[in-house]
């Protein structure tokens, strides 16, 4: 328990950082645009038809889609640009705790973060929606006709057929949380080792790694090479395995007809993934060498 209780001390003292932090005040302001943004079809929608939504289908509607995880996460790279951090208190916290222990907490501290961040997103689309919604776990008449017309797809909102017909907004929203959860943690705990390995390492390695979830798009890959329909199918089913940013995107999973990941799956992967390289970051915490600089505020 005395062990449990530094970990949990370490990581809370990574969040007094956020106190009048504008790299965090940014990342904050820029991901309520973003959702502003993003999310603006659906609620011009709404606001034309004059019709209600479910509290969460402009969360669902918005972040079901893999282009706009994709966007959101890549503000984790500024939200953590900086880690492991190294302010002028670690040093006495290594005179009191061992570098496991202070790791433990750095690796806490990007879990929790990162379920705050998610969270923030999950609360600005429903904030954004609040005049036009309802709490019911139903389906809308908004959802409805975004989903069975062409109209969803004119506006390009992905408004999936199997999603309406296979799940409720509850059960919905919480997996598509799930996956952004989890698809956002994997990509932290990638930043925090490549930032062990070398400086700004985990920028780098955090923006390839999206960029490899952006080209396995079988959309995008059908319009470079002009699949025909049957090469698009297997690229569909390939790339759903194979690149984690599909494995974040609720609609690329199997829901009884075809043979994409099914949801647990994914959580696997993602767990598996982030166990892999916090393991790897807490193996580099006993050879790295910290650099600290300036001087303690008075």
């Amino acid at each position: 328990m005395y062990k449990l209780n530094q970990i949990i001390r370490t990581a809370l003292v990574s969040f007094r950082r956020w106190h009048k932090n504008p790299q965090i005040i940014l990342a904050f302001l820029m991901a309520f645009v973003v959702c502003f943004l993003l999310s603006d079809k659906v609620l011009s929608f709404a606001d034309r038809h004059d019709t209600t939504m479910q509290m969460f289908e402009p969360f669902i509607w918005t972040f079901g889609d893999a282009n706009s995880v994709l966007i959101i996460s890549l503000l984790l790279l500024l939200l953590f640009s900086d880690m492991p951090n190294l302010g002028n208190d670690v040093p006495f916290f290594l005179i009191r705790i061992d570098r496991k222990v202070w790791m433990l907490g750095q690796i806490l501290y990007v879990i929790l973060a990162t379920l705050v961040f998610v969270a923030f997103i999950l609360v600005s689309t429903c904030v954004l929606c609040m005049t036009k919604a309802y709490p019911a776990n139903i389906w809308s008449k908004t959802a409805a006709i975004l989903g069975y017309s062409d109209i969803g797809r004119e506006i390009a909102i992905p408004a999936f057929l199997k999603v309406l017909e296979l799940s409720f907004p509850y059960g919905c929203m919480l997996h598509i949380f799930g996956l952004m959860l989890g698809y956002s943690i994997l990509l932290s705990s990638i930043i925090l080792f490549l930032n062990l390995m070398k400086d700004n390492g985990g920028m780098i390695g955090g923006i390839i790694f999206s960029g490899i979830g952006f080209v396995l798009n079988p959309q995008l890959i059908s319009e470079w090479f002009k699949l025909t329909s049957e090469q698009y199918k297997i690229a569909n089913i390939a790339f759903g395995w194979m690149s984690p940013l599909n494995h974040a995107t609720y609609y690329m999973h199997n829901f009884g007809y075809d043979n994409l990941p099914k949801l647990w799956v994914s959580y696997v992967f993602f767990l598996l993934g982030s166990v892999l390289f916090f393991s790897l970051s807490m193996l580099r915490m006993r050879t790295y060498n910290f650099k600290f600089t300036g001087t303690i505020r008075r």
